[in-house]
């Protein structure tokens, strides 16, 4: 298993809380279905078949988050609290007064809520307490924000800080296209994004395209700054860097996705999330090394 993208955070390392003070921890959020009148649930469920909230790979720690959360549009609740309205004003002789029709929707929403569908997703979070690493595989902050908040509650004064760095992401990657040049150990690939710093945040795309040092340089020139770049690191996982220092589009190479012999599935798992954990530690300690550096907590 690959996580497919990256929202960083730091913890202290070497982080000395084991699998099972964690897993205790967890088990406070553990997930339960939606009830009745609920529209939302989140909780930890297994990662693995075997049950445990916390599933330890050479003491790389992995997390589940699932989010059950019921469908009901409100043009649903619309529809049948109108019906509703039309039968009363049938009845009454006259409309619904305008706290009525409130009263009337929140007795529909209450009364549809049992039946209403639901669909379920699931966040991993990868902990590496010998580096101090702890990954959420969110496409955005907002996601990454309802595991952290549901982490909070689960481990009382959790030591987690946000990934600093001394160069901002934005001007970094700015340098590295205004010189053609990636850091040591990265290459830059054919996708990339500019945005101008003016009012009117005019933005320029390539997606699988030839970045061409002029056409680039006319554009950093005018004033863009790059705010997305495709990086390859090694030869081994090439990804996109963003702005907010947020990973995204992780695609391990060939050079690490060679089938082995392994036929358990439970062991090929193990090893796929244990070399995951290797290659990402180096790729963001050569990242954050490539952005000048941890900046200092204050």
């Amino acid at each position: 298993m690959w996580f497919k993208n990256l929202q960083i955070y730091r913890l202290p390392a070497p982080w000395n809380f084991d699998a099972e003070q964690l897993t205790t921890q967890l088990t406070t959020q553990a997930f339960q279905p939606c009830g009745n009148s609920e529209m939302q649930s989140q909780g930890w469920i297994a990662p693995r078949t075997d049950g445990n909230l916390v599933h330890t790979v050479n003491r790389q720690l992995l997390l589940q988050l699932s989010t059950e959360r019921k469908l009901l549009p409100n043009s649903v609740i619309n529809q049948v609290a109108k019906a509703r309205a039309l039968e009363i004003e049938e009845q009454q002789g006259f409309k619904p007064g305008r706290k009525l029709l409130k009263e009337i929707k929140e007795q529909v929403g209450e009364e549809l809520l049992p039946r209403a569908f639901s669909i379920q997703r699931t966040t991993s979070v990868w902990i590496d307490p010998l580096h101090g690493w702890l990954v959420i595989d969110a496409s955005s902050p907002a996601r990454a924000d309802e595991a952290l908040k549901v982490l909070l509650k689960s481990i009382d004064k959790l030591p987690l800080e946000t990934l600093r760095v001394n160069l901002s992401p934005v001007a970094a990657m700015t340098d590295w296209l205004a010189s053609d040049e990636a850091p040591v150990g990265f290459t830059i690939d054919q996708d990339t994004e500019l945005r101008s710093t003016a009012e009117s945040k005019a933005t320029v795309r390539y997606v699988r395209h030839t970045l061409e040092p002029a056409e680039i340089a006319r554009h950093i020139a005018s004033g863009k700054q790059c705010t997305k770049l495709a990086l390859t690191w090694a030869d081994k996982i090439s990804f996109i860097l963003t702005e907010n220092l947020a990973i995204k589009r992780v695609s391990a190479l060939d050079i690490l996705t060679e089938k082995s012999d392994v036929r358990d599935e439970q062991e090929q798992q193990d090893g796929d999330f244990a070399l995951m954990c290797a290659e990402l530690n180096l790729l963001l300690t050569d990242l954050v090394s490539a952005l000048g550096g941890e900046a200092k907590q204050q």
